[in-house]
């Protein structure tokens, strides 16, 4: 009970007793790239239009020729090619024959004329993609960016470059794994250059790249044919299969009602520092729980023989009794479940922000939330009739204007400093 009321008050949804035992042996974690360590808010940063036997269209034309076909995708990167279309200001003509390949892209006739969307593999194997783009496609992919082919009646005619911004406190979470002993994998669709990029970024090795969505479960089949407890952590509708392969299934919030359905553990954000403290939850409940156990056989082990005998008289057995679900009841709710963040060799923080636009206890609770959910926040004091806020913190990168901004982004105003 302890442990669940935890878990939620963190944003943590424990959807099984069974999560509780099994996560505390997970030696792999399994993620999921898009939407999970990355924020899942691709967006278009480079349109290449490419010559072909009609010529070279124009980058707008490129770009309304991909969103008119991606306009019935439930894909990120399909959103984001048809939200830049949008912003463009471009008409976008209905697609006609609409046809999804899972892992791969689209095809759907646009205009009346065949329209193909999709990875520079997948165009490669349908005679589409073109070497001499090879450079070109290096090059954004070092650099965290997915590219993503549009091809009309079989000829390449332009590519799209699309980044997703890796979460803030993502390499936050793979240190915190690797510290409590688990081993971070990832595992994603994306080109193989992409993925290693984010995953150096983040800290992350070893890295699944180039995974169609029916492979996904077979590598979490591999990983404990190894001897490895593994979980999954997902967002979309192609991590169902692997969320619900996986020893725990932990699906991000503010994911597909399939993948949350799938899982046994629902972060109901998407604060990946989160997957962290479950875990510690899980293991400390279940400690708990076996020390529980032991304290009431030792009891009634003890004390029903001494009763029976009559070396017991019946009032101080009762006195027992009451004495041992006491002693489960403190032990239960005594103590962390969470270890507290080490603070050696970080330089703190302590700031005193004006925010007049709270109030009521409502908002007192969104800017708490949104301060707490930071790694580098170790606490939050918000006082409702002055209307101050008062946060202490980790430096480490971190400063006043990163406050400010995150109190911004929840939707209050920020005045001087006290």
């Amino acid at each position: 009970i302890r442990g669940g009321g935890e878990a939620a008050r963190k944003g943590i949804l424990m959807r099984s007793g069974e999560a509780f035992q099994v996560f505390k042996d997970v030696r792999r974690m399994v993620f999921d790239k898009t939407g999970t360590l990355t924020v899942g808010k691709p967006t278009v940063v480079a349109i290449l239009p490419v010559a072909s036997r009609d010529g070279r269209a124009p980058a707008e034309e490129v770009l309304r020729l991909a969103a008119g076909a991606e306009a019935a995708s439930e894909h990120p990167l399909g959103r984001a090619i048809v939200e830049a279309a949008l912003e463009r200001g471009l008409d976008l003509e209905e697609a006609q024959d609409f046809q999804a390949v899972a892992g791969q892209g689209v095809v759907a006739a646009v205009g009346g004329r065949p329209v193909q969307v999709g990875s520079p593999r997948w165009l490669a194997e349908t005679g589409a993609w073109r070497a001499d783009l090879e450079t070109y496609l290096q090059e954004q992919t070092e650099r965290a960016r997915t590219v993503v082919g549009v091809a009309v009646a079989g000829q390449l005619v332009g590519l799209l470059a699309v980044a997703d911004a890796v979460k803030p406190e993502a390499s936050e979470a793979v240190r915190q794994l690797r510290e409590a002993g688990i081993e971070p994998v990832m595992l994603t669709g994306d080109d193989r250059r992409t993925a290693q990029a984010v995953a150096a970024e983040v800290g992350i090795q070893p890295v699944y790249a180039e995974v169609l969505p029916g492979e996904k479960a077979e590598i979490l089949r591999r990983l404990q044919a190894q001897g490895y407890r593994v979980a999954m952590v997902g967002d979309g509708i192609n991590d169902a299969p692997a969320l619900t392969q996986a020893d725990v299934g932990i699906a991000i919030g503010a994911g597909t009602d399939i993948a949350i359905e799938a899982a046994d553990i629902v972060l109901v954000g998407d604060r990946l520092t989160a997957v962290v403290e479950a875990y510690h939850i899980a293991r400390a409940s279940y400690r708990k729980t076996a020390q529980n156990l032991a304290l009431a056989f030792a009891f009634n082990g003890i004390g029903v023989p001494l009763a029976v005998t009559g070396l017991v008289a019946p009032v101080w057995a009762m006195v027992a009794m009451v004495l041992s679900v006491s002693a489960v009841l403190l032990n239960s709710f005594a103590g962390r479940l969470i270890p507290a963040p080490a603070r050696r060799g970080r330089e703190t923080a302590r700031v005193s922000l004006e925010v007049p636009s709270i109030h009521c206890e409502g908002c007192v609770r969104t800017v708490r939330r949104a301060l707490e959910t930071h790694p580098r926040v170790q606490a939050v004091e918000v006082d409702l009739e002055s209307k101050r806020v008062t946060v202490t913190f980790a430096r480490d990168g971190f400063s006043e204007d990163d406050l400010r901004e995150l109190i911004t982004k929840a939707g209050h105003v920020v005045g001087g400093e006290g």
